[in-house]
C-alpha cells in the first residue's frame, strides 16, 4: 500500500477516535449538569431532574435538605388543583420544621414555571425561600421573573422538572382539601413525603 494512502487512512482513523472521545466527553459533561432526586410519597414516587447550571445556589440549598434527610416525614400541606402542590416544610401535625438560612432568589435564570416544574416557595420577600417547594400542575407564567422591582415581580425560582411520576402529582392535586387552623387548601387525608433521596440515571 502506498505510503500516502496509509497516512490518509491513519489520519481518518485517528480523527474518528478523537471525534468519539470528544462526543463522549461532551455527553458526560452535559449529563453532569443534571442531578436527579426521587420523592417517595404515600401516593407514589416522583422523580425530579435538577438544573444546577441554571440555579446553582437553589439546587445546592435543596440538596442540603435532601442529603440531611430533612424531607422525610414532611407533607404536601397545600394543594390547589388548578395551580400547584406545595410541600417540604411541615410535619403531619402541621408543625413547621426549623430550616437553614434563606437562599438568594435565582428566578431570573430563564426557566419558566411551566407544567411539571419545581420551584421554591417563599413569602413576599423574594429572598426568603428555605426548604419548601411547589410543583406546578399547569403553566404558571405569572410566577416567572419579570423584574427586580419588588417581591411580586421577582418571581419564583424554578430549579428542576418532574421527569417521572407526573401521574402521582396529578393524583395529589385531586385530593380533597380543607381548613386546618389558619392554613387553607390542606389535604384532608395526609399526603406524606416518606423520603427524598438522590438517584442515578
Amino acid at each position: 500500500m502506498p505510503m500516502f494512502r496509509r497516512f490518509v487512512m491513519f489520519s481518518v482513523q485517528m480523527l474518528a477516535v478523537v471525534s468519539m472521545f470528544s462526543l463522549n466527553a461532551f455527553a458526560q459533561e452535559k449529563s453532569a449538569k443534571a442531578i436527579w432526586v426521587e420523592f417517595q410519597t404515600s401516593q407514589g414516587d416522583i422523580t425530579i431532574k435538577l438544573f444546577p447550571d441554571k440555579a446553582p445556589k437553589t439546587v445546592k440549598n435543596f440538596l442540603t435538605y435532601v442529603d440531611e434527610g430533612f424531607y422525610s416525614d414532611t407533607i404536601f400541606h397545600r394543594v390547589m388543583p388548578n395551580f400547584m402542590i406545595q410541600g417540604g416544610g411541615m410535619t403531619a401535625d402541621m408543625k413547621e420544621k426549623r430550616t437553614h438560612a434563606p437562599v438568594t432568589n435565582e428566578a431570573d435564570n430563564g426557566l419558566s414555571n411551566k407544567l411539571g416544574s419545581i420551584a421554591m416557595a417563599r413569602t413576599g420577600n423574594p429572598h426568603s425561600a428555605t426548604a419548601q417547594f411547589f410543583i406546578n400542575v399547569k403553566n404558571n407564567a405569572s410566577l416567572d421573573h419579570q423584574s427586580k422591582l419588588n417581591g411580586r415581580s421577582w418571581g419564583y425560582c424554578v430549579f428542576g422538572q418532574v421527569v417521572k411520576g407526573m401521574n402521582v402529582v396529578n393524583d395529589i392535586r385531586k385530593v380533597r382539601t380543607g381548613q386546618h387552623g389558619h392554613h387553607s387548601d390542606v389535604p384532608v387525608k395526609t399526603v406524606l413525603i416518606k423520603k427524598a433521596m438522590r438517584v442515578k440515571k
